[in-house]
């Protein structure tokens, strides 16, 4: 019936998505992973790569062990993405094996470093040591969560390639809070926060540009990472927080 063809739902139609040009996405994730070694190297450069790595004077041996397991890291997934970019899948993958046996001692060596510094009193700008607490642990809270996903998701290329690098953007904030930014007027907190809103940016600029959308992954860690670093100092402000670092100050920090 012609009144039939009037009413009849039009047919939804497809967005369009450009499909993926492979050689564009190998130069992107290599080059970012090199990036992210750049900024690691920048901002640890004075106190500890230049300082002789092992041999630079760390105030606690848990620096050194932490220092070295976190650039292995960094180095690794320069490794792994050049990897990639030479179409060594098979040798990827058995890297990536153990290479994800670094992430957990990651996470312990982290918690403990950022109690070992909450113990000794260290102030991250104008924050007191509690606040400063905050800025490590609530952003290895959001590494742990992304980086678990990104293991679940081993067998999704496009998935995995896009979690491992948002949560290794999350672990630059450190080296992000060591840039001189008072040049500007930014303190560090503020500063790391913009470093890491940089870099995640790229990686949402790259999506839209490259296939037109945003992969579902990025769509949650992007938030997750940036409200890690974004939200750490307003958490190390409230009362729950103060009593929760001086607790592990107590308990853990005398021990390490």
């Amino acid at each position: 019936m012609a009144t039939d063809a009037v009413f009849a739902p039009a047919p939804r139609q497809q967005p369009h998505y450009r499909p993926v040009n492979r050689t564009v996405e190998r130069v992107f994730y290599s080059g970012m992973s090199i990036l992210l070694c750049v900024c690691v190297f920048i901002g640890f450069s004075p106190t500890y790569f230049q300082a002789g790595m092992m041999r630079a004077p760390l105030p606690s041996p848990i620096l050194h062990i932490h220092g070295a397991v976190f650039t292995l890291w960094m180095l690794l997934f320069v490794v792994q993405a050049a990897l990639i970019s030479a179409r060594r899948v098979k040798w990827h993958r058995s890297l990536g094996t153990i290479a994800f046996c670094l992430p957990p001692l990651m996470i312990v060596l982290g918690v403990l470093a950022a109690i070992d510094a909450l113990h000794r009193g260290v102030k991250i700008g104008p924050l007191d040591p509690f606040v400063s607490s905050a800025i490590p642990l609530v952003g290895i809270a959001g590494f742990t969560v992304v980086i678990y996903a990104s293991w679940r998701a081993r067998r999704r290329p496009d998935a995995h390639k896009r979690l491992i690098l948002i949560a290794t953007i999350g672990l630059c904030g450190a080296a992000f809070g060591r840039f001189p930014w008072g040049r500007i007027g930014l303190p560090p907190a503020a500063g790391a926060v913009t470093g890491i809103g940089v870099l995640l940016l790229l990686l949402l600029v790259y999506e839209l540009i490259s296939v037109r959308r945003i992969h579902r992954s990025t769509m949650w860690a992007v938030p997750l990472i940036f409200a890690s670093v974004a939200l750490a100092v307003p958490i190390g402000m409230t009362p729950p927080w103060h009593a929760f670092s001086a607790f592990l100050s107590r308990t853990i920090g005398p021990h390490l």
